[in-house]
């Protein structure tokens, strides 16, 4: 048959088309105040609470080849980070219809794949100077409620509220930098507090006990290191408070006398590791979440006996829901905390604490299962799968056979990575053997570093030198010291002498809000995980969205190319001179579309109208200074950069601090921008049948290539 094939034009392209609808779904996601969704299961009838861009994508009826590669893309996200993938999905919508735009006013192809491209590459390169290291922000967020009124410079300036927060030390030291680069100015319109922080900057530090130190104009060149010397503070009062609610004995216990449940305290945490205040500033809000971080991060600085190490090790937490108990008595316990039968939970009463012989199983205790990579021999036939010559029921002999092994090695605890056969399963209790399915794979590494035992892929592989000793299993007690017992599932907890799991337990009183604080808590500690891998973070609010607008700015009003790309120099210029103010405007569109609905969501602005007056009035003033980043971080600094018309009190100076990522928020950057531009260029109709006469004496014959 005929087949001609046409490169989808403006008009149609349906594959951006598909991608904007669909992430059109998760607008509502974006910021601390999230709007929820329910998802409802047709077969089950069962509904989800959801606030997550990867569970609402997960439920919807992808068939279409684009929604495949985006659920993909968000997949690919979600396992790598864990957060950020809200702001994908949004980008994907809003940079799908850029491109339409684009198309719609005949930009070629290439000329936006190139530009949009290194556009993207120079402005994570020029976000660079945001970037805030750990340590100076666990330091500043502890110490951040002391602050000194007033200080004195070496000219007999005092400075007010614009220096005396410890945290922009950091923020104008790195944006002084000699590897900035500024857009050249005639001079500040914005007087007073705004901009004469560029003129002399003292050190804020000078207030809790060091010298202050003199940072010079951000156009002086001699400026990009601070000095060390010639200023003083006006007072340089050291303050210790020793006597608050919010502080601790040192060396006290952190864990109730009730089963070891962990009770973590923000004070220690400011004493060891300040990670309390930087778990908060990188929640959004997710108070829940951080109370069960303190807890876990005191646990595990702790154990290292506060030798300096900040790293959380997510290896060694685990999550388990637990139905019918109000959210208040989550909590983290030490060990592996998992729901059992309320039979399997007789057989544990019966252990009571006594140390148990424990087996760890890497697959699934079925009869018919099979380890990846198995091969049936050659040249034999099948008869019978399970024969049974004594004449029982298929499997007895298996089920016979594989409780034998278990008693003759006087196994009392077995944990199955995969899935355990029921019958197996109620076999064994009746022999007062506990078998636990469904358990990970780190779980299994923990035990067999505390107990010794070596994990097995079948049963008759079981030697006495793969059985660990010291496991102990109990049920599962409150925070009050109550042992829970909820009907249908009973929670318990396993343990062993010296391993580090702990375990997040989630209570809640709806089944169906289960998955959202379990995706809620992930989320929250992958953010202080990954920050403290990158370490570094960014100030959040809509910070490096707002250098991003300034910066596409910029760029577009500079001629020649955006930059060096490979892929940019090989698209001719008057292409470039033609397109290029158009692309970068499409590509920052994005991001706009971005900062106005988080003003929204978070109910800062009343209206789209609202909130996009808003983003260009900040827009306005960071053009007007010498350094649009000194301006965003003085922003930031007095509590969000982004403070509508609507806030009540806009000059407030604020102590809470949003944080976000480096790597996840520049990845989803990527991520989506790779995505609309693959779609871009593949996205095409193949038409097939007898039409080629109509086709070639029809109008847009231009915009087909015969095959």
């Amino acid at each position: 048959l005929p087949m001609a094939f046409r490169d989808m034009n403006a008009r149609r392209h349906t594959g951006l088309q598909q991608l904007s609808s669909l992430a059109s779904t998760g607008r509502t996601f974006l910021g601390p105040m999230k709007s929820h969704k329910f998802i409802v299961d047709e077969t089950t009838n069962q509904s989800t609470l959801i606030c997550s861009a990867v569970r609402l994508i997960e439920s919807l009826d992808l068939t279409s080849a684009v929604g495949q590669l985006l659920n993909e893309t968000l997949q690919a996200h979600n396992k790598e980070f864990k957060t950020g993938m809200s702001t994908l999905l949004f980008l994907v919508g809003a940079w799908s219809n850029a491109v339409l735009e684009c198309l719609q006013q005949n930009v070629p192809v290439p000329a936006i794949v190139s530009v949009m491209s290194e556009g993207l590459n120079s402005c994570c390169e020029r976000i660079q100077c945001l970037q805030i290291p750990i340590h100076d922000v666990k330091r500043e967020l502890c110490s951040s409620r002391l602050r000194p009124k007033a200080f004195e410079s070496k000219t007999g300036q005092v400075g007010r509220n614009g220096l005396t927060n410890p945290w922009n030390l950091l923020c104008f030291q790195r944006d002084i930098s000699a590897t900035e680069e500024v857009i050249p100015l005639s001079s500040c319109s914005r007087q007073g507090d705004d901009c004469n922080f560029n003129k002399c900057l003292v050190s804020p530090l000078a207030g809790f006990g060091s010298v202050a130190s003199v940072v010079k104009a951000a156009g002086d060149k001699s400026s990009s290191a601070l000095s060390g010397s010639g200023v003083t503070a006006s007072s340089c009062i050291t303050r210790k408070l020793t006597h608050s609610r919010h502080f601790n004995t040192p060396g006290k216990s952190h864990f109730s006398s009730q089963q070891g449940n962990f009770q973590g305290s923000s004070a220690d945490l400011c004493g060891c590791c300040g990670l309390g205040h930087l778990a908060t500033a990188l929640s959004h809000g997710n108070q829940t979440s951080v109370k069960l971080l303190e807890s876990i991060a005191a646990y595990q600085q702790e154990r290292a006996e506060c030798s300096g190490s900040s790293q959380i090790n997510v290896t060694e937490i685990v999550t388990c829901c637990v139905l019918g108990l109000p959210e208040s008595y989550s909590c983290v316990s030490p060990g592996f905390v998992t729901l059992v039968s309320p039979e399997q939970a007789t057989v544990i009463k019966h252990f009571a604490d006594k140390p148990l012989r424990i087996l760890l199983m890497d697959g699934d205790l079925t009869e018919q299962y099979r380890h990846l990579g198995f091969n049936r021999p050659r040249n034999v036939k099948t008869v019978s799968e399970h024969p049974s010559p004594q004449g029982g029921r298929a499997g007895d002999v298996w089920l016979r056979s594989m409780s034998d092994i278990l008693m003759s090695f006087e196994v009392n605890l077995v944990l199955v990575k995969g899935n355990v056969c029921r019958n197996f399963t109620e076999r064994c209790i009746a022999s007062r053997i506990l078998v636990i399915g469904y358990v990970a794979r780190d779980v299994l590494r923990a035990f067999e570093a505390a107990t010794g035992a070596q994990a097995v892929t079948y049963l008759s592989q079981l030697k006495a030198s793969c059985l660990g000793n010291g496991a102990r299993v109990e049920l599962w007690k409150a925070g009050d010291g109550r042992a829970v017992d909820l009907g249908e599932q009973v929670p318990a907890r396993i343990s062993a002498g010296g391993i580090p799991l702990l375990t997040a337990v989630l209570t809640t009183a709806l089944p169906s809000k289960a998955r959202l604080l379990e995706d809620q808590f992930w989320t929250s500690l992958c953010r202080l995980h990954h920050a403290l891998k990158d370490g570094k973070v960014f100030p959040g609010g809509g910070a490096v969205e707002l250098l991003c607008l300034s910066h596409i700015q910029a760029l577009a009003e500079q001629p020649g190319r955006p930059g060096n790309d490979k892929a940019v120099r090989e698209v001719p210029s008057l292409w470039l001179a033609e397109y290029k103010s158009i692309v970068l405007q499409a590509l920052a569109s994005g991001w706009k579309q971005y900062l106005s609905v988080l003003l929204c969501n978070t109910a800062k602005a009343s209206s789209k109208l609202e909130a996009g007056a808003s983003v260009d009035h900040h827009l306005q003033k960071a053009a007007a200074c010498a350094s649009p980043s000194a301006y965003i971080l003085e922003e930031f600094r007095r509590g969000g950069v982004l403070r509508g018309g609507s806030d009540p009190f806009p000059d407030q100076v604020t102590d809470s601090k949003v944080c976000d990522n480096v790597a996840a928020k520049t990845e989803a950057w990527r991520r989506a921008l790779d995505l609309v531009l693959l779609v871009l260029q593949t996205d095409a109709e193949i038409i097939t049948g007898p039409r080629r006469s109509h086709i070639l004496n029809s109008p847009v014959s231009s915009e087909f290539m015969f095959l």
